[in-house]
């Protein structure tokens, strides 16, 4: 009689290390910026609203900081990973292994990125830690896994 695998295959997870995270959030950064390009700064050029972003405070930063965020929140509710993601083939999931909730979303991707993105070198945890979880995950009980492969991390019952 054989013993079983340490994880059952339909609940275990092989994680997304820090460089599969980096490149994903590089394709974001992407998408993020051709989106402020393509949508909010014409609008402030139509509407003749000054693009020059002398403080935080400024309307071009206002709105580019909400389709930062915007896009993070929005992308993990719904889809559980971002375009960089997809492309990637990587997703976040609770450490329950199931989709995050509306507040673990809200406060991984809004306080926790506010912080990683603050303190940039806090994204390198993601290599130290044994779930590969950032600062932000730390924060909201979350991870990053693959999409197609399994068996390194067994989600708490």
């Amino acid at each position: 009689m054989q013993t079983p695998p340490p994880y059952k295959e339909t609940r275990g997870y092989f994680l997304a290390g820090f460089w599969l995270r980096v490149w994903a959030y590089l394709i974001d950064l992407i998408v993020i910026g051709s989106i402020t390009r393509l949508i909010v700064k014409p609008v402030f050029k139509v509407l003749d609203v000054s693009l020059v972003e002398g403080s935080m405070f400024a309307p071009i930063s206002i709105l580019s900081a909400i389709v930062f965020y915007g896009y993070f929140v929005l992308m993990t509710k719904f889809f559980s990973q971002t375009i960089g993601k997809m492309v990637l083939g990587i997703k976040v999931i609770d450490l329950k292994g199931s989709r995050p909730t509306w507040g673990t979303v809200i406060f991984r991707e809004l306080i926790g990125r506010f912080i990683s993105s603050t303190i940039f070198i806090l994204y390198i945890v993601v290599a130290f830690t044994t779930k590969k979880q950032g600062i932000h995950d730390l924060f909201a009980d979350t991870t990053v896994v693959q999409e197609k492969k399994k068996l390194e991390f067994s989600p708490a019952v």
